[in-house]
């Protein structure tokens, strides 16, 4: 039996090699990044236009209705579709495994439906067609909701792959102990299932921050309307289009590190080491 200055030295020797990791990495990103920057400026771009738009693209002035404008409408889009979508998933994915077979085939016939059609066309029938049969939305409500609809059916079987993956025989265990149908969902199976469910829902929430951009078609003042509307005022679509692309990418690195400390938590015990 390993003594407990052994087990320590472990410990010790297994943090050293994960912070050489780290170093590596941040390194390696220096690098690149280093290069990109470089790249960039041999084109011979006028950033210094940029400077003059950055305020309205990060947001810090409000749109001519004094509403939020650029950066912070961008991200409120995408919070309140997360929300929605989350919401439509749980329903879905609850209909999916469900054994009523009108609960299954109204599941599978929204997932089949929403999946099996453009994301840009579900947005246009929303905001442009609808209003033929008197249902009008605003531009974000129609983009929110369009958001919604679409990464719910997805999500649902992200949801749904991870409640499979939970072996059967514990929920079985759990009944034994007399535990709820509640106790089991909260306890067992929703701590387990969220290690498979946390990383593919991660890249989804972050293309809904990318797809967000679609709700530009209808003259919404985000992030994307924004900077072709400066483009286009100044005929330097580059400079205002890769300024918009740097910030997108700052929020996505946001969000994928707020998932990877989600993956960390819940993969405890399971996730892979790297190696060195």
């Amino acid at each position: 039996m390993p003594s407990r200055s052994t087990h320590g030295h472990s410990i010790a020797l297994e943090a050293r090699h994960a912070a050489r990791f780290r170093a590596r990495v941040a390194l390696t990103w220096l690098i690149l990044l280093g290069a990109l920057g470089m790249g960039l400026s041999r084109l011979g771009l006028q950033f210094s236009l940029v400077e003059s738009k950055l305020p309205f693209l990060l947001g810090l002035h409000l749109s001519p209705d004094g509403f939020l404008a650029g950066a912070p409408l961008t991200l409120l889009i995408t919070l309140v579709s997360i929300a929605g979508s989350t919401a439509i998933a749980l329903l879905v994915a609850w209909g999916r495994l469900s054994s009523n077979p009108f609960a299954f085939g109204l599941a599978t016939f929204y997932g089949s439906c929403l999946r099996g059609t453009p994301l840009m066309l579900q947005v246009l029938v929303i905001y442009l067609a609808l209003p033929q049969v008197g249902v009008v939305m605003g531009p974000i409500t129609s983009g929110v909701l369009a958001l919604s609809l679409n990464y719910g059916a997805y999500l649902a079987e992200t949801i749904r792959s991870g409640v499979l993956s939970v072996p059967h025989g514990q929920v079985e265990a759990a009944f034994a102990f007399g535990m709820s149908r509640r106790q089991i969902t909260w306890r067992i199976v929703a701590p387990q299932a969220l290690r498979i469910i946390v990383p593919p829902a991660g890249s989804q929430f972050i293309s809904m921050l990318k797809d967000s951009s679609l709700v530009s078609l209808m003259g919404v003042w985000e992030l994307n309307f924004l900077a072709q509307s400066y483009g286009r005022s100044t005929y330097h679509y580059m400079e205002m289009l890769l300024a918009a692309a740097a910030i997108y990418w700052v929020m996505s690195v946001v969000c994928e590190l707020l998932q990877a400390r989600l993956e960390q938590r819940y993969g405890r015990g399971f996730a892979p080491r790297p190696s060195t």
